[in-house]
């Protein structure tokens, strides 16, 4: 397997680790994602700069957050920009018996010395179906 297949691999089992944190809100896991120094946008706008928000935050909405149904997350264009450095085009569904909602997440995500990818610069858009 080639450096960029094996990277792509390692960039969706990230994006699988998203799915499973959000699912069973888990905050740690979820936490355990991201780069120290990442910057992370809600769908709702707010703008959280560094760990230590982006955890403030999640420790206070994630265990709480309600929603019927389930949510998946799937990786659907990584684009390199540079060898250790990829942009990731997400599709986030929350499924539910009142229909289905989308979210367009970007993820800048940066390879680390260890060859670990983590979460570094997100935004998370929501789909608006007019």
């Amino acid at each position: 397997m080639d450096t960029e297949t094996a990277d792509i691999k390692a960039i969706e089992q990230v994006v699988a680790a998203v799915e499973r944190a959000q699912r069973a809100k888990d905050v740690e896991g979820f936490l355990a994602l991201f780069h120290p120094d990442a910057l992370w946008t809600t769908a709702h706008g707010k703008v959280l700069i560094g760990f230590e928000a982006i955890a403030e935050f999640t420790r206070a909405v994630l265990p709480d957050a309600s929603w019927d149904g389930e949510v998946t997350y799937e990786a659907v264009h990584t684009q390199f920009l540079r060898p250790d450095v990829a942009a990731v085009k997400v599709r986030q569904v929350y499924h539910s018996a009142e229909g289905d909602t989308e979210g367009a997440p970007l993820y800048v995500m940066t390879k680390q010395a260890d060859g670990t990818w983590l979460l570094h610069a997100c935004q998370n858009t929501e789909v608006r179906v007019d």
